[in-house]
């Protein structure tokens, strides 16, 4: 955890988003996918199981240290499928 830094602005994502901390660190730590996407930033997501199985994305810009939160969201285009 230590590699990161929640911004305020981050953590007022995570309350207008109804996105608990929790949620974010599991995304994290736990992630069902991770990818550096074309934007150069690391995209994780994971499937909360607590929300509908709705897929938290957590965007991090890995090229600074610490690593700095982009955005936090949760992502309508993915659906995590029951049973995978």
């Amino acid at each position: 955890m230590n590699d990161f830094e929640l911004s305020t602005h981050v953590r007022d994502m995570l309350l207008e988003r109804n996105i608990l901390e929790e949620w974010f660190w599991r995304t994290i730590n736990h992630p069902d996918k991770k990818i550096k996407e074309a934007d150069n930033n690391m995209h994780y997501t994971k499937a909360i199981n607590e929300n509908n199985n709705r897929v938290l994305r957590v965007v991090v810009n890995t090229d600074v240290y610490p690593n700095r939160i982009v955005t936090v969201f949760f992502d309508r285009r993915l659906i995590k499928m029951a049973g995978r």
